[in-house]
């Protein structure tokens, strides 16, 4: 087989230009429009599943998650001199520009940018929209105390409480602005036990999962659990298998339980996706049992999944909902959603935070809910997946592609992940490795037909040079 087709654009050239995916069932969804010779299996299935089959053991090739993941853009570990404190590995590459599906690095390369920032800039770098909004923010005024008002925040929290109720007429819920995911989770676990208050306090998650790095989201990490780094961690969280629906009844039925928090996905794990029908039961044991249900969509989120909320796709409404990373396109910003009756718990004192709904943050999660609605994000993270399912399923060096829209797990035939990840980069393409055998891919939903070809096909090259039968 050849080389990869290494990204071929100019540093001069236009970096992207907005244009559309392939639309849902276009033959051009699986159709090369470059080079077919950087491809080893060019002709897949024209299936249009967004969501593929998982196995039920889908924790236990787990690497040490999002950190691994990211080593695999990273040289590595060692002295190098830095002022900043040793929590992630020295990178390869600096990025000093982006727009659209592209990055440049420092010395002048261009990449396919298929992994967004650990699924953050949806909308690709630089959106012009947005931009403008923050640009124009800032002239005006970039920070005031919470203790006043700043005309956006009440507008932002209008926005997402329109979105996680979307459909349900009646349905109304309260927000808390803050700065990222764990913070929102943080609000989740604080609120669910001032909720719960005293006899209710513990909290359920899942093995494999992860909600953040707080010692709180540590603790209530499934991915943490047996870790004594940072030992004692807070007590009265525990775990149970994800997926596993007899064991959430069991764990429930305990008294002392506040709330079932869990991802509808889980993003570290490997993009793991539960069976159908798994938040919908978990919907109607927490009912059974007086427990809050808590949806983690802080990866999942923002119409990556081909829903507003990967919750949706249930059919359900969870009690909380926690947002974050793709909430404002690259600016830091997270939210959590409570239900009126949940969100009554908290009084004024009981959470806060200096920066979280300051205008300038507000300002670009409005102008980035604007353009994700006028632009259809759901439909084109669908379009986006069918094209990759189109496109990698059958691939040399694939066992299978899972998730759903254009949040995506690419299954490998052998534990070579990190070595693909690493090998993409070269190769002009950005993608990432959670664990051993599985690529991450959450493409821009911006991303025109051209540059999602492009992309695809030095990923397919990749994987088949790298963990293919001839490998």
């Amino acid at each position: 087989m050849g080389e990869p087709t290494e990204s071929r654009s100019t540093a001069g050239e236009s970096m992207s230009d907005y244009g559309p995916v392939p639309p849902a069932g276009s033959s051009t969804a699986g159709k090369s429009t470059v080079s077919k010779s950087t491809v080893s299996k060019s002709t897949v299935s024209k299936s249009t599943v967004s969501k593929s089959t998982v196995s039920k053991s889908t924790v236990s090739k787990s690497t040490e998650g999002e950190q691994a993941g990211i080593s695999a853009l990273s040289g590595a570990p060692g002295e190098s001199g830095s002022a900043l404190m040793n929590t992630y590995f020295p990178p390869r590459i600096t990025f000093v520009e982006g727009e659209g599906t592209y990055l440049l690095d420092s010395e002048g390369k261009r990449y396919i940018d298929f992994f967004s920032g650990i699924a953050v800039t949806s909308l690709g770098h630089s959106h012009p929209v947005v931009t403008e909004a923050i640009s124009c923010q800032a002239s005006k005024l970039m920070h005031v105390s919470n203790i006043f008002g700043n005309g956006l925040r009440d507008d932002l929290a209008a926005e997402i409480n329109k979105l996680v109720c979307a459909g349900r007429s009646g349905s109304a819920g309260q927000v808390f602005l803050c700065n990222s995911g764990a913070e929102a989770n943080e609000c989740a676990i604080k609120l669910s036990r001032k909720w719960g208050n005293p006899a209710r306090f513990r909290i359920i998650s899942t093995q494999g999962s992860f909600h953040g790095r707080t010692l709180a989201t540590w603790a209530a990490t499934g991915k943490s659990a047996g870790s004594l780094s940072f030992a004692p961690l807070p007590g009265g969280f525990d775990f149970i298998p994800y997926n596993d629906i007899p064991a959430l009844e069991h764990a429930l039925a305990s008294p002392d339980v506040a709330a079932f928090l869990v991802e509808p996905i889980q993003g570290e794990n490997g993009i793991v996706v539960p069976d159908d029908g798994y938040l919908h039961a978990a919907r109607e044991i927490c009912d059974r049992y007086g427990v809050l249900l808590i949806a983690d969509e802080v990866q999942t989120g923002i119409a990556k999944t081909g829903e507003w909320f990967a919750f949706q796709h249930d059919g359900i409404l969870p009690d909380i909902v926690t947002v974050a990373k793709a909430l404002g396109n690259g600016m830091p910003v997270g939210a959590c959603w409570a239900s009126r009756e949940v969100a009554s718990s908290f009084v004024p004192g009981d959470h806060g935070s200096t920066f979280g709904g300051q205008p300038l943050a507000c300002a670009a999660a409005l102008a980035t809910l604007d353009v994700m609605q006028d632009i259809d994000a759901p439909a084109r993270a669908i379009a986006i997946g069918r094209a990759v399912n189109a496109m990698l399923e059958d691939a040399d060096g694939v066992s299978s592609v899972r998730g759903r829209g254009a949040l995506l797990g690419i299954v490998l035939e052998r534990d070579c992940a990190k070595q693909v990840a690493e090998t993409a980069l070269d190769w002009g393409l950005v993608v990432n490795s959670p664990r051993g055998d599985v690529l991450r891919i959450a493409p821009p939903l911006t991303i025109n037909e051209l540059d999602l070809q492009q992309g695809l096909e030095i990923l397919a090259g990749t994987i088949s040079r790298v963990a293919g039968h001839e490998a």
